[in-house]
């Protein structure tokens, strides 16, 4: 799994990016000054980091400095978008340089670039026992591989990105489908009882009463994750 991590002293924007990025398939840490995020550094293993510029305690240009001989690829997020910023980041080694405000499907799609450009690419999504690699397709469970067909897969990501949350027949339609909700279930449905049926998952996705699919995940009591 690619770990990220994110050093923003807006709570609001480090949350938003953390949640975004958490679905699809990424692990991340947040720190909310430029301090936290050097000790992050060195505790951990990184396959990116997310920088502001405008830091308390340790600035983003120092720490984008310190970051420089660990090899880790950078993306600066920063509201400092005069062209001689962007020149300065960029020269001081960041990968790629992001000005607030931003699009965050943008900076999941310049995310997916970089670790793409160094390497770092392949995303994995746990959920209980099973694992869904994002960028092979693949799915295993206890660390066996399941088939599955095309939308299969893109059913069980869409449930698995949103665990816990009742999904309408709608929104898992055309987000898997693509196509306009016209109130046929059948297709759906199928999918979903192939889906319970290789995974043994008849308790795990649940039938929301008028409403759509949830899957369900309860919350391991050791690691406070779900």
């Amino acid at each position: 799994m690619v770990h990220i991590l994110i050093v923003e002293d807006d709570a609001a924007i480090s949350n938003l990016i953390r949640s975004t990025l958490q679905e699809e398939g990424y692990q991340c840490t947040c720190a909310l000054d430029g301090k936290t995020g050097a000790d992050l550094l060195d505790s951990g293993r990184w396959d990116l980091v997310l920088l502001d510029l405008m830091l308390p305690e340790i600035s983003g240009y120092d720490l984008l400095e310190y970051i420089q001989p660990m090899e880790i690829p950078v993306i600066v997020i920063s509201a400092m978008g005069q062209v001689q910023d962007r020149i300065r980041g960029l020269k001081m080694g960041a990968d790629d340089y992001l000005v607030k405000p931003f699009q965050i499907g943008e900076l999941v799609a310049r995310v997916e670039s970089v670790l793409r450009r160094t390497g770092r690419a392949s995303r994995r999504i746990t959920c209980g026992d099973v694992t869904l690699d994002l960028e092979s397709r693949t799915v295993e469970k206890a660390g066996e591989p399941v088939s599955l067909t095309v939308k299969e897969f893109d059913l069980l990501a869409t449930l698995v990105r949103h665990r816990n949350v009742a999904l309408t027949r709608c929104y898992l339609y055309e987000t898997v489908w693509g196509e306009e909700y016209l109130g046929e279930t059948r297709t759906l449905d199928s999918h979903i009882q192939r889906l319970r049926k290789k995974l043994d998952w008849n308790d795990t996705i649940q039938t929301v009463f008028r409403i759509g699919y949830r899957l369900r995940v309860p919350q391991d009591p050791r690691t406070g994750r779900r």
